[in-house]
């Protein structure tokens, strides 16, 4: 052999290796296991339930969890068995298919649907619904559907097809299953969840939404100069996504947000119309509903807080990121950066905070005057709601952040409701050694409130809550899996390392609906040192 053909060979060789090595690597991240709380994860929890622990097991020993029955844009009927926490519908696959389930969008519990295959993963196959065969008429009345886009568009997965009471019921089971699911804990120290709390406004509550639209197609840009009629564009689409799909389906108008969003997208969509050549890449909007800022309210509102000036406040749309948004909870105001956090549902917040206030004093008779909290630590406190919502039940309120644009906003915030100086303030806090902030706080006399993003709290921080040990900690979650695995983390590392200063038990549970028409709740944790 050549020198010349040994090096080809060699070369053929290690590129066949490096193929191989390539498709192992492919296969690996194929059968990843979800992250752990991930919405991958919360479904492989419900298909388990569903199919069971023994089948799952036999797939699994057999290397046969990721052999999907059914073909890629296989069609079929099925029967909708359960709904998941994520809102779409779990059914078993028919004979002799029957250790799989069919995951399909909008479609409930008892249907006969029809079905087309799009994706399989591991003992379940992702679907298209294409027809509800058999509906099921206790739960299902399409005349109460209050969107024209339901069915197609990803943003709500319930709408009023199912009964606010229903969607409120179904919300209170993602509680439960979340707790049985992810927190570890045994069903004796899970308190019975409570009825979901609901929202007041089912319509028009959203008070921000983010739509999104697709830079021009190469092959658009080459007929630019040609095609001077815009109505022809038909492949702008500017709005969400499609269910099950990465493509952006054109929205007019979205019924869950507020009338000054929509009617400030109408325009907004007009203006990227008229000038989308100058776009080279997509983009994402932004539309916050905001308390119009003037010379006569832009200092305290300490004299503006009665119903009649509540009729004269307008609203009007902000589109700019950096911007200041200013809305009221109640008798107080916020402002805030547009691209920052703040609960997207107004209507509920009032219900939410005195919930949270009334977990914190609760009127029975075991709660004696004496033991009442007198202090307040906000964890995660972003601009201050619940700081300075609960202020006037404390002597003093602290919120920590990390975040030094949120403790900027939160101050002002303060200042701007006539909170007495030094009654409620914001500090800095090292994760590392969060609660050093407020080490004078006498624990046995306060509260900790803690409402973190989705990811939860870390370990780190648990073990820091775990040692400060104060007497009540309510935790508010947008993510009710996490919460479910950080209060059982907390409750196990206080009996693992208990001691005569006490430990805790998780008095309440709790959801919220701050996204009416959607699967998705909010959950309060109460709990109690004892």
């Amino acid at each position: 052999m050549t020198p010349t053909s040994t090096t080809l060979a060699t070369s053929s060789a290690g590129l066949r290796q490096k193929k191989q090595h390539s498709g192992k690597e492919k296969k690996r991240r194929k059968d990843a296991l979800p992250e752990p709380c991930s919405a991958e994860d919360v479904l492989w929890h419900d298909i388990i339930s569903l199919l069971g622990s023994e089948i799952v097991g036999q797939k699994t020993a057999q290397g046969m969890e990721w052999e999907s029955p059914f073909g890629f844009r296989e069609e079929l009927e099925v029967v909708v068995s359960a709904l998941s926490s994520n809102g779409d519908a779990l059914a078993i696959g028919p004979d002799p298919r029957g250790s799989w389930v069919i995951v399909a969008p909008f479609a409930l519990p008892g249907e006969r649907i029809r079905v087309r295959v799009y994706r399989s993963s591991r003992l379940h196959s992702f679907a298209d619904l294409l027809e509800v065969v058999s509906p099921n008429l206790e739960l299902r009345d399409d005349s109460r559907i209050g969107c024209k886009y339901f069915g197609k568009c990803s943003g709500c997965q319930y709408q009023q097809m199912l009964s606010y009471k229903s969607q409120l019921d179904i919300k209170r089971n993602v509680v439960i299953k979340a707790y049985q699911n992810f927190s570890g804990l045994p069903e004796s120290l899970i308190p019975n969840v409570l009825p979901t709390i609901g929202s007041p406004l089912q319509y028009n509550y959203r008070t921000k939404i983010t739509p999104h639209f697709e830079a021009p197609p190469r092959r658009a840009r080459q007929t630019e100069s040609t095609d001077a009629n815009i109505s022809k564009l038909d492949w702008l689409k500017i709005g969400f996504n499609e269910i099950g799909k990465r493509t952006v389906m054109d929205i007019e108008e979205c019924p869950i947000a507020t009338p000054v969003l929509n009617e400030a997208f109408g325009g907004m969509r007009k203006d990227i119309v008229n000038n989308i050549w100058s776009y080279k890449k997509g983009a994402s909007l932004l539309l916050r509903d905001s308390i119009e800022m003037n010379s006569a309210n832009r200092q305290s509102i300490s004299d503006d807080s009665g119903s009649s000036s509540r009729e004269k406040e307008r609203h009007i749309c902000i589109t700019d990121p950096k911007a200041t948004v200013r809305e009221r909870v109640g008798d107080k105001y916020f402002e805030f950066p547009g691209h920052s956090f703040f609960q997207n549902n107004n209507s509920i917040l009032v219900p939410l905070t005195d919930y949270v206030r009334d977990a914190i004093f609760p009127k029975t008779p075991e709660h004696f005057a004496d033991q009442c909290p007198t202090h307040l630590v906000d964890a995660y406190c972003g601009s201050g709601l619940f700081s300075i919502m609960l202020c006037s039940q404390f002597q003093t309120v602290a919120g920590i952040e990390l975040s030094a644009d949120s403790i900027k906003f939160a101050t002002h915030n303060a200042h701007l409701n006539d909170i007495p100086e030094g009654r409620c303030t914001f500090r800095a806090g090292d994760a590392a050694n969060i609660f050093s902030v407020v080490s004078e706080f006498p624990r046995e006399k306060t509260a900790l409130i803690i409402d973190p993003p989705r990811k939860g709290c870390d370990e780190n921080f648990i073990d820091q809550l775990v040692a400060f040990r104060c007497r009540t900690v309510v935790y508010v979650s947008c993510n009710v899996h996490t919460q479910a695995r950080d209060v059982g983390m907390i409750l196990d590392k206080m009996e693992r390392h208990g001691d005569e200063k006490g430990r805790y038990v998780l008095e309440s549970l709790r959801g919220f609906d701050l996204f009416p028409q959607t699967a998705h709740v909010e959950s309060v944790a109460v709990l109690r040192l004892i």
